[in-house]
């Protein structure tokens, strides 16, 4: 039987106050906006919505709905963000399984580990990346959103420290039935690493998703753009053609209303995803950094 003391039960009661609180703050936006897509445009256009709709109506996501160029782009942003965690995943966990070797087994192991992390701290610049795509033809292709961030050297660095954690033995076992490198981080590496892959993956997805600078910059037309820089430049440039609001249908609903329910559509996929991966987030993660 544990005995609490005083001063961890005021340490405990205090702490749930503080990250109640720091909830709150983080959930209460999402709420707004959710409040104000299902609200009226005299309701939205007179600032009176909080937390609760007024004047309840979906004519917003109706709206939204039939915007083609809403749909494309979120057609976009989901490509980009599967693909681009396949891809991204795909290299990471191939590069921490080589890099998780000793130097004994892996010569020169340490010298890459270095390299990866310079390309880490100092990059080429906007510049020499954009000329780069250029010179490459990658300009208006969804490749340039995806190679350019395909290696995250910090999620790397996860998943090495990760590896590093496997039992020798399983490995040694593998080997001695004929296995080879890639049968065995496929039978014996993956299986053990769900915990770190799954949180991993959650990191990946979550950037692509929310990526918008990259769209803009590599993309020369807008019906080219991801979801993240299709909601950007609508709120930023606040056209109301993009957003799907007319002349004519402007005294039905107001553009805060359908750019409230496009934000929020935008945000309900990772909110989607995130509660089947939470169960691995901290073990990833503790796992992942308890061996250098």
């Amino acid at each position: 039987m544990r005995y609490r003391t005083k001063g961890y039960t005021i340490f405990t009661i205090g702490n749930t106050i503080f990250l109640s609180l720091l909830s709150l703050i983080c959930v209460l936006p999402l709420f707004h906006v959710l409040a104000l897509s299902f609200s009226s445009r005299a309701a939205a256009t007179a600032n009176i919505v909080n937390f609760w709709p007024v004047g309840f109506t979906t004519d917003a996501y109706a709206k939204t709905i039939s915007n083609a160029a809403f749909i494309k782009s979120l057609g976009i942003g989901l490509e980009r963000t599967v693909l681009g965690t396949i891809v991204s995943m795909g290299v990471i966990t191939m590069a921490s399984y080589s890099l998780s070797k000793t130097s004994h087994r892996f010569p020169g192991r340490q010298i890459y580990i270095w390299v990866f992390v310079f390309t880490m701290l100092f990059s080429g610049g906007l510049i020499p990346s954009y000329i780069l795509i250029s010179k490459l033809h990658l300009i208006d292709s969804l490749w340039s959103l995806i190679l350019p961030s395909a290696v995250s050297v910090w999620n790397m660095i996860l998943m090495l420290n990760f590896f590093r954690t496997v039992p020798q033995d399983l490995e040694e076992a593998a080997f001695i039935d004929g296995a080879g490198h890639l049968r065995v981080l496929w039978s014996v590496y993956l299986p053990v690493s769900m915990p770190s892959i799954a949180t991993l993956s959650l990191f990946t997805m979550v950037s692509h998703w929310n990526s918008w600078f990259d769209g803009m910059i590599y993309m020369s037309n807008p019906d080219k753009y991801p979801l993240a820089t299709y909601l950007h430049s609508m709120i930023v440039s606040d056209n109301l053609s993009r957003v799907g609001v007319t002349v004519e249908s402007i005294t039905n609903f107001s553009n805060r209303t359908v750019k409230a329910a496009q934000i929020f559509i935008g945000a309900l996929p990772i909110l989607l995803v995130y509660p089947f991966l939470q169960k691995y987030f901290v073990k990833g993660i503790v796992l992942g950094s308890v061996k250098s």
